[in-house]
């Protein structure tokens, strides 16, 4: 599983080394949470429109879980800030749902309702996961939040095949102070799908993957991946 390295993508890395690095360790300040995360989710042409719904269902019934609000409204903040941002092929990032400040079940529910209204997009060509993630670096460092951590939350049922190479991308976000954690969507033709995700996709303290059996399968281990982002529970819960 390798990278294709095109002059958009590394356009793209090099855009992303002079965001990170003129910010430095003392980002912008803002509204203070416990919590900044990005959830990044694969659109890709792959992912057809049943696919696409049961993900953002999966989404929006986890925020709507008691279990998340419980540990959302239960740090010292007692407030997370989130942003939506769903990907594909090069160029086809989006912020699709907003940085929005959820301290409760109101605000937990409607940021959930606000991903399932979104309009299904298309951009066929392959996964960008570089770019997404730079995307998302991007994202959190210039957002109106101020989070105690930060973390992108990063699903997909592929490698990273076209932008910019996906370990320099990770390096340079996680030596920025940031979390990248993943959720590996089951495709039989990638068994190894987890294990490339944690070499090559996820990294930071604490960084973990979860794999979801199959697309049914995939609201439960959005579940159990929120509450452990949220909370940030030791490695022996994950």
């Amino acid at each position: 599983m390798t990278s294709r390295m095109r002059p958009a993508g590394r356009l793209a890395g090099a855009v992303l080394l002079t965001v990170l690095s003129a910010l430095g360790p003392a980002w912008a300040q803002g509204t203070p949470v416990d919590l900044e995360l990005a959830f990044v989710v694969d659109a890709s042409g792959s992912i057809d429109e049943e696919e696409t719904r049961l993900q953002r269902q999966g989404y929006a019934d986890a925020l709507a879980n008691p279990w998340v609000l419980e540990v959302v409204t239960g740090g010292m903040l007692g407030a997370v800030a989130l942003a939506y941002i769903e990907f594909a092929a090069q160029g086809c990032e989006r912020l699709s749902v907003p940085w929005t400040r959820i301290d409760g079940a109101e605000s937990a529910r409607a940021f959930g309702q606000a991903i399932l209204a979104q309009p299904t997009s298309y951009c066929p060509g392959g996964n960008a996961v570089g770019d997404a993630l730079a995307f998302a670096a991007r994202s959190l460092a210039t957002n109106a939040f101020d989070g105690t951590r930060r973390v992108i939350d990063i699903s997909g049922d592929g490698p990273n095949t076209l932008g910019s190479a996906i370990r320099p991308v990770r390096d340079q976000i996680v030596a920025a102070g940031i979390t990248i954690n993943g959720l590996v969507i089951e495709r039989p033709t990638m068994p190894d799908l987890d294990r490339y995700f944690r070499e090559a996709v996820t990294g930071g303290p604490g960084s973990f993957v979860i794999k979801a059996d199959n697309r049914r399968s995939f609201g439960d281990a959005i579940l159990k991946k929120l509450i452990l982002e949220v909370a940030d529970l030791p490695a022996a819960y994950r």
